[in-house]
């Protein structure tokens, strides 16, 4: 949402550090270069190439995908990046690669610190390289600055009233690639909610994205809170659809309330609003 953003200057924090020297990676690095190291990387591992010779040539289909092929390349791949020590710009393209090969292009490491995800049905295909290109373009061209720091330690002097803060964290009730091994609690949920509540007393605009209920479960914190707020916060009910993701599958019939919380007023709204992304 950042990099689509018509801002002077955006921050971008996240708690995975890979992840935010990934990015720092496409900023810093001449793109010639990434795309180099990136062909670099499917070659040494003879990993699938689509976009040049088709699904057929490595005896796939495009509704099946490449898995079958990919498979052990993949494996390997991951392997050596998981015994790799030197993080340095060839590291982090690596683990590009493995997040555009793997389940779902995510990205999840077990407790000892290994990316651990399987093999997907995807690779490097012409529209990949078209994002990444644009992506990278976007990224040399503003004012970026990627951190990944705690949020609570994060400074708020750095804002003021013309500053906007999207807040997008893991969702307390629901299990994702990003909320394993306890990576969201509920201490940080409220933790959240107080840091969201002290931007909305520097009058700082902020955006939450959450959820009120989701596979039977309730955020009680969350909906608490926002009954607290309502007369300074407002709730927009999201129509969502996560038919693509693998792991909703068997919770598509299961009640799930998505909400974006605000603590301003959009122009033209009205009590039908709805927002899809």
């Amino acid at each position: 949402m950042g990099i689509n953003a018509e801002c002077n200057r955006v921050i971008f924090n996240d708690s995975e550090r890979l992840l935010i020297y990934l990015y720092n990676t496409f900023e810093n690095l001449d793109k010639e270069i990434t795309f180099e190291l990136i062909n670099q990387i499917i070659d040494k591992f003879g990993l699938s190439r689509s976009n040049e010779f088709g699904y057929e040539y490595y005896g796939c289909n495009s509704a099946d995908g490449l898995g079958s092929y990919n498979k052990n390349r993949f494996l390997k791949l991951r392997e050596e990046f998981n015994k790799h020590t030197n993080e340095e710009y060839f590291y982090y393209i690596m683990l590009y690669v493995l997040i555009i090969y793997s389940l779902n292009n995510q990205i999840r490491f077990n407790s000892k610190g290994e990316f651990n995800l399987p093999v997907g049905k995807r690779d490097f295909n012409l529209n990949m390289r078209n994002k990444l290109s644009n992506f990278i373009n976007r990224l040399k061209s503003g004012d970026y600055q990627f951190i990944s720091r705690d949020f609570r330690e994060f400074d708020m002097d750095v804002l003021d009233s013309n500053s906007f803060v999207y807040a997008d964290p893991p969702y307390l009730i629901t299990c994702a690639t990003y909320n394993e091994q306890g990576g969201w609690t509920r201490k940080y949920e409220k933790d959240l909610l107080s840091f969201l509540d002290r931007l909305s007393s520097k009058n700082i605009k902020f955006a939450l994205s959450n959820v009120f209920l989701s596979k039977g479960k309730t955020n009680e914190i969350l909906m608490i809170w926002a009954g607290k707020n309502k007369d300074k916060y407002r709730v927009i009910d999201l129509n969502y659809n996560y038919s693509n993701s693998n792991y909703q599958t068997k919770y598509r019939t299961t009640a799930t309330r998505e909400v974006l919380i605000l603590n301003y007023k959009i122009e033209s709204e009205n009590n039908d609003c709805k927002f899809s992304f």
